[in-house]
Parts: C-alpha cells; sequence; structure tokens
C-alpha cells in the first residue's frame, strides 16, 4: 500500500499542501489584524474547522479505512464547508478578506476534497459497500491499519500540525480574548454589516 503512487500523493503532497495553507491563512488572518477586528470568536470557528478536518485525518492516518472511516470523512467535509461558509459570512463584518486570504481558502476548501476523492479511489470496494452497492460488505468497525504509516513520517506530521497549526490558532485566539478584555465579539465586528469587504 505504501508503494501506491496515490499514497504517496496524499502523504509528500497533498497533506504537505494542506498544512502550509493552513498555517498561510494564520499568517493572513495576523496581518488583518483580526484580535482587534473579528476577535475570538473567529479564532474559535477556525478552532472548531481545525476540529472538523483533524478528525477524519487522524482516522486515514491510524485507523484501516473500511465504510465507516469513509463515511465519517464525507460528513466531515460537508460540515467543514458550512463551517467555512459561515468563517468567511462572519469575518466580511468587520475585517478585509483580502485577496491572497481568499485564495488560501480556495486550497483549504479543495485540499479536504481532493484527499477524500483519493482515499476513495484507494478503497472503492468500500466506498460502493457504504451505498449498498458492489460486491464487498461494507465493514463499520474501528480497525488499526495492518500496516501502520513510518513512525518518523508520523512523528513529522503531528509535530508540524502541533507547531503551525494548533498552538497559532491557540494563540489567535487567545491574542483576541487579551485585546477584548475576555469578549468573544470585539465592538467593530457587532456594527459590521455581513458581506462588506472594503478596508477597514
Amino acid at each position: 500500500m505504501l508503494s501506491d503512487p496515490t499514497v504517496l500523493i496524499l502523504m509528500y503532497f497533498v497533506l504537505p499542501v494542506w498544512l502550509a495553507a493552513g498555517f498561510a491563512d494564520w499568517l493572513c488572518h495576523r496581518a488583518s489584524h483580526i484580535e482587534s477586528t473579528t476577535g475570538a470568536k473567529e479564532s474559535l470557528i477556525h478552532l472548531l474547522m481545525f476540529a472538523e478536518v483533524g478528525i477524519p485525518l487522524l482516522a486515514a492516518m491510524f485507523l484501516d479505512v473500511n465504510a465507516l472511516v469513509i463515511a465519517v470523512m464525507i460528513v466531515a467535509f460537508f460540515v467543514h464547508e458550512a463551517t467555512a461558509i459561515w468563517d468567511v459570512r462572519y469575518a466580511t463584518t468587520a475585517r478585509t478578506v483580502a485577496p491572497v486570504e481568499q485564495h488560501v481558502h480556495s486550497f483549504l476548501e479543495m485540499i479536504p476534497l481532493m484527499g477524500l476523492v483519493s482515499v476513495v479511489s484507494l478503497h472503492w470496494g468500500q466506498f460502493l459497500a457504504l451505498f449498498g452497492a458492489g460486491p464487498e460488505t461494507a465493514r463499520f468497525e474501528i480497525v488499526w491499519k495492518s500496516q501502520q504509516l513510518p513512525v518518523t513520517y508520523i512523528a513529522c506530521v503531528m509535530t508540524v500540525i502541533l507547531l503551525f497549526e494548533l498552538l497559532p490558532y491557540v494563540e489567535e485566539f487567545v491574542r483576541g480574548l487579551r485585546a477584548n478584555a475576555g469578549r468573544l465579539i470585539p465592538p467593530k465586528a457587532r456594527r459590521g454589516n455581513p458581506g462588506q469587504t472594503t478596508l477597514r
């Protein structure tokens, strides 16, 4: 399995680009002074989206991919998309979502889809079985991978996630609370109108 080109593309292209886009998004938020515009509320939404993509990612890394894991991935993708719409709708009430950030968002929305499609292609029988089709029986048990990913790879990925994804977004959340005396929503965001993207 680890020699399959699709698996290698997922491991060494799709996931690294996804993580790079996540860090780039944090840089965009910082450049637009998120702590004084939309504040900790938007950061909380970002942490929610982190969890929405983190659960299926961990499942794909450590568990045998079956109908259950594929179903979780599909549901998580659509929930993440809905949350992303909520995020941008709220963000534009008080801060400028610059073209660079919008472009980064396109990566953050489409790379999970690319990953999902790749996983489905690798486990086509279980995908069909999820809908009662194909020759396989849908499996819904939670089972560890029979062939785990290399320990070095897992350690590197988890370290990058901690240092460049989780900690920066927690810092963003704390920064927003400090800038607004512990309030989730700054006064500027309360006065904004959804959909505005003019300079603040």
